[in-house]
């Protein structure tokens, strides 16, 4: 099969491409730069719709992945450009191309914080999003819907947080830091679920292959804390636990931070945005996604094992 790629040289999307060149597929990778890859390398954008339809002309099916995914960023605009138009540009030059099938990469931060709560695909979430990037995947979520009633072959899957090699986020920097035998502060509120990235592109493969058309499929890891994370993963490097900051501390500073920003730049880790996240829980069940596409994945001591072998050796 021939499929366009999108978002092809980021943490999800480049694993994804070697999955896919592994099962034997040709992949059309979209890139706004030319650079070396194991693919058909096209230049092009999801800011702009006729920038894709070349890539996606004669393919049997799309992985629209490319997003931003910041949090507490200095430019909160390009969330809209790259998450919401992107998305529908993608969508459009897929119809536009009569690409049979898409699929979608949103996520579990659609539902932003469930406050607690294990939720799955049929969960309504009706708050206020606590985050511009939670915010901006909700409302793409809600367009690939869109194209869906219209016609358009979509599955979307929903990655919960994602771990393992080459995660350059906030918390894959935690996790390499740990790994190095540092120790590194830990906001003990944040609640989340986790998943290694490989398993994320097998959740995708999967949906391409045997997805419903029209619906989700959480792709949610083992649940635990970020916390819990570290403290494995000191356990498996044989390094130092982290510091843990108090839920209540992490709240006064993301009072006070909202104030202090409105007339000094802050770093983006201490923005409140940010740290609004660091007190929330983004959970999510992955029953659907098993029983439908035969989704499993790992668990949390065999995948971080992996990712901190990896950490080591790249130093």
């Amino acid at each position: 099969m021939k499929y366009a790629l999108t978002g092809a040289t980021g943490f999800v999307g480049s694993h994804l491409l070697q999955r896919l060149r592994a099962d034997g597929h040709d992949v059309v990778a979209v890139v706004r730069k030319p650079m070396d890859l194991d693919a058909d390398v096209r230049i092009g954008d999801v800011t702009s719709h006729s920038s894709l339809l070349d890539a996606f002309d004669g393919v049997d099916g799309v992985f629209h992945v490319a997003g931003w995914y910041k949090v507490g960023d200095d430019h909160p605009e390009q969330g809209w450009a790259v998450n919401v138009q992107g998305t529908r540009n993608a969508l459009a030059a897929a119809r536009e191309c009569g690409v049979p099938r898409v699929v979608y990469t949103s996520t579990v931060a659609v539902n932003s914080d469930t406050k607690g709560k294990v939720v799955d695909e049929t969960y309504q979430f009706t708050g206020e999003h606590i985050s511009v990037y939670d915010h901006t995947k909700a409302q793409a979520h809600q367009i690939a819907h869109e194209f869906a009633a219209e016609g358009l072959d979509v599955v979307t899957v929903m990655p919960s947080g994602i771990y393992g090699p080459g995660d350059t986020s906030q918390a894959g920097e935690l996790i390499r830091q740990t790994a190095l035998g540092r120790r590194v502060q830990a906001p003990a509120g944040l609640r989340i679920c986790m998943a290694h990235v490989d398993d994320i592109a097998d959740g995708h493969v999967r949906a391409m292959e045997r997805g419903r058309t029209g619906e989700d499929y959480m792709l949610a890891g083992p649940q635990t804390t970020l916390v819990g994370v570290l403290r494995l993963v000191a356990e498996l490097a044989g390094g130092k636990p982290p510091l843990v900051m108090p839920d209540a501390a992490v709240g006064a500073t993301a009072a006070l931070m909202s104030v202090v920003e409105r007339g000094v730049r802050v770093p983006s880790i201490y923005r409140s945005e940010s740290l609004r996240v660091c007190r929330a829980s983004y959970l999510g069940r992955s029953d659907k996604a098993a029983a439908e596409l035969g989704w499993f994945p790992r668990d949390l001591h065999t995948g971080l094992a992996e990712t901190v072998e990896w950490d080591q050796a790249q130093g």
